[in-house]
């Protein structure tokens, strides 16, 4: 292994780890996240496309890369990407690509050049939660699913108000993340509206 970064084993996945990338610091209730999160998909995905924004290391698009015939990851940080590559490929996942960019800029462009039409979004955004860019897309991509996590349940709300013109809000499930303190984790399970 190399020196200067972690690795980790979570759900039967290995995760490198880079000193400039994020990582949820409790793996125990980050798998009990991730799986709540995988629960709420539609029976029906293994042959379709699912976005995960803000991906980090590629941890949610690997977890869920075996329930999709494609997972496409976004994030800012450069590290992070060359981790979530890395990530892929020492887990023998091949069905994801991984691109570096600002997610409110390089979502709709990926989108567009690769012609990609997604069943389900992930997002997992930093405390400020989705630029208003980034919901401007997913109301006019209308993917059936956004399963949205969450660390700050003020913006949550927020963001889940201004798609709720589109989208039920299916459950929320709070995972307590960081014991013994005031902070906790949200899965948001949002569906499309059929008229919609």
């Amino acid at each position: 292994m190399e020196s200067g970064y972690i690795y980790d084993i979570l759900g039967g996945y290995k995760f490198k780890i880079s000193p400039l990338s994020f990582y949820q610091v409790n793996p125990v209730q980050t798998e009990i996240l991730y799986n709540t999160a995988m629960k709420y998909l539609d029976n029906d995905t293994e042959n379709n496309i699912a976005l995960d924004l803000y991906c980090g290391i590629g941890t949610i698009g690997i977890f869920a890369s075996k329930h999709f015939k494609k997972v496409y990851g976004i994030e800012i940080v450069e590290q992070a990407i060359e981790d979530a590559k890395y990530n892929a490929k020492i887990n023998n996942i091949n069905n994801i690509e991984f691109f570096a960019g600002d997610v409110e800029e390089i979502f709709p462009k990926i989108i567009e050049k690769n012609n990609i039409k997604p069943s389900t979004v992930f997002v997992d955004p930093p405390r400020k939660g989705l630029n208003k860019n980034t919901i401007k897309v997913l109301q006019e991509l209308k993917p059936h699913e956004i399963i949205y996590i969450s660390c700050n349940p003020a913006t949550l709300a927020r963001d889940i108000a201004l798609l709720e013109e589109n989208y039920n809000i299916e459950e929320v499930q709070p995972v307590d993340m960081f014991p013994y303190t005031g902070h906790v984790e949200c899965v948001a399970a949002l569906q499309l509206k059929e008229d919609s």
